[in-house]
């Protein structure tokens, strides 16, 4: 494809740029009013203590809806690259690009969603793409999943080098090394940009090889005996290929724990991997198998409260039962943001006299899957880019991964945050526009605003409390029931029960729907915003705290 004098390369992240994950790039090229793009990755985040309720975030696709999207070109499979496709899918209707493990797990969680009808393109590793101006080549990389791809996009103004997430690993376990040729020969080339995974920019060194980490496993479950749980995730097929060889070593059976661990495993065994192990004990072998000879693959290494680790923690699953004399190895890293419910479920898991193993007490059975500082420079030394673009990262990440660059000689960094357009050419990079961009939660099933009233209200009834006032009035106005308080989430103690201060707030009711007159007892409205007014003046007063108050008034 020729290129014109309007047209324009443009880079636009809608999530993954000021966090890490809920990644969602998209590339455009054209004039201003008529692009074609191609979207790099779907993802999700996830929940925490400020969104009760609300598991799954997601970028909002808004900006993108009713533009010409070619294609939706998937790097990898973890969650936080293919795990918004059920949910935004519908509104991109694009087709999907994969590498034949990712488009394993890609088609089963549409289907999951009742989603059929998504056309999946298979890609080979280390195969093409061509979607209109984009030229695409699968360039293969290392990272904690099977079948990792950056991304070389080449187009007429220029190629850009998306690396996904990746890490240099000699000895990975499963599938290829990093293409190191492949990167050399596209700096060779000429590589106008290159947006590159931030995670480990301030850890020195390199990441460490999944190989070490096989070694490091076997070494320590070969010395244990009693039963053995390993919590990691499923996503890592590498890792879990390197507990099963390890337990078969030390002459132990795998059973597996959870549903992703499941659905993994039939993805790896689809392209190939994993063919070499043993079958894995059913839920019912493993229920009598000796405690000595068993080992659990479980979920759950980040505390997640309905995953199996979890349920192993407070003695409700339905398979595996831990105690004294049995052992827990967590091979994962904490998640920023995770390290509270890690830690109470390890301290689950202690007090029923399970022995907990992390890296920090027995270093090497976990490497991250990002490149640190070291394999970042090798990087820059390779593509050798005109522009570096930070992405997959805190603002903290990308401002060092910025420096990191310059250090590098490479002659321009630029550091957009979700939603800031970026035209990489012609010219210098520039942020040219800012188009919205928030995140979509999934609550109840929908997807609602980020500032959504329900979980809005959500949010203070958790910190304040819910006050519940019920009542009858007859056609004159008259009080002709008594007044039922009731309250959610707020305290009492032995010299104030709260039953006696919802008595009192049943008083304060009574005495302000007395006051009033005329039109106002004729207007249900009118006496609910006068209750609420009182019981909110009188929680302050008591609670230091204003609940939300729901009065009901009925009119007979």
């Amino acid at each position: 494809m020729t290129k014109n004098k309007n047209d324009e390369l443009v880079f636009l992240p809608l999530g993954g740029s000021n966090e890490i994950g809920m990644n969602f790039n998209a590339y455009g090229f054209g004039p201003a009013h008529g692009r074609k793009w191609i979207i790099v990755d779907v993802g999700v985040t996830f929940g925490d203590l400020t969104t009760p309720g609300v598991d799954i975030i997601v970028p909002d696709p808004t900006a993108l809806e009713g533009e010409t999207i070619l294609g939706i070109v998937v790097t990898h499979a973890h969650e936080d690259h293919i795990g918004g496709l059920p949910w935004l899918w519908p509104r991109l209707q694009a087709p999907i690009y994969a590498t034949p493990f990712t488009a394993y797990l890609v088609r089963e969680k549409l289907r999951d969603a009742g989603i059929d009808d998504a056309p999946i393109h298979l890609v080979d590793v280390g195969g093409t793409v061509d979607l209109g101006p984009f030229h695409i080549e699968m360039v293969t990389m290392t990272h904690s999943i099977a079948e990792p791809s950056g991304l070389a996009i080449r187009t007429p103004l220029g190629t850009v080098f998306h690396t996904g997430d990746w890490k240099l690993d000699d000895d990975p376990v499963l599938g290829s090394n990093t293409d190191v040729e492949a990167l050399k020969r596209l700096g060779d080339d000429g590589v106008l940009a290159m947006v590159c995974d931030s995670t480990n920019v301030f850890q020195d060194g390199v990441a460490g090889s999944e190989g070490e980490v096989r070694t490091a496993l076997a070494a320590l479950i070969s010395d244990l005996k009693g039963k053995v749980a390993v919590g990691c995730f499923a996503s890592n097929v590498a890792r879990m290929d390197s507990v099963i060889h390890a337990a078969e070593q030390a002459g132990r059976r795998v059973a597996l724990a959870g549903r992703s661990m499941h659905r993994i495993t039939a993805a790896a065994k689809s392209v190939g991997m994993l063919a070499d192990v043993k079958p894995f004990l059913t839920e019912q072998e493993a229920r009598i198998w000796p405690a000595d000879e068993i080992l659990y693959l479980c979920t759950g290494s980040q505390g997640e409260a309905r995953a199996a680790l979890s349920r192993v923690a407070d003695g409700s699953h339905p398979f595996i039962k831990l105690g004294p004399g049995d052992h827990c190895i967590f091979s994962s890293r904490i998640i920023p943001g995770n390290e509270v419910p890690i830690g109470r479920l390890q301290d689950r898991l202690s007090e029923r006299g399970v022995r907990i193993y992390t890296d920090k007490d027995h270093p090497g059975i976990h490497v991250s899957g990002h490149p640190c500082r070291d394999e970042l420079k090798l990087m820059y030394q390779w593509v050798r880019p005109q522009i570096a673009v930070p992405t997959h990262g805190m603002r903290r990440h990308i401002a060092e991964h910025a420096l990191l660059a310059k250090d590098m000689q490479v002659p321009q960094a630029i550091t957009p945050r979700d939603g800031d357009l970026v035209r990489l050419a012609p010219g210098p990079a520039v942020i040219i526009d800012e188009v919205p961009s928030a995140r979509l939660f999934v609550d109840g099933g929908m997807l609602v605003e980020e500032a959504g009233e329900a979980l809005r209200e959500r949010r203070h009834a958790s910190n304040n409390g819910v006050l519940i006032v019920s009542f009858a009035l007859d056609r004159r106005g008259k009080i002709v029931s008594d007044i039922d308080v009731r309250g959610l989430g707020l305290p009492g103690d032995a010299d104030r029960p709260l039953g006696d201060i919802l008595d009192d707030m049943a008083e304060r009711v009574e005495q302000t729907v007395r006051k009033l007159k005329g039109e106002a007892l004729e207007d249900e409205m009118v006496v609910e915003q006068a209750v609420a007014r009182t019981l909110k003046k009188a929680s302050q007063h008591i609670w230091d705290r204003r609940p939300i108050v729901e009065t009901i008034v009925l009119r007979l």
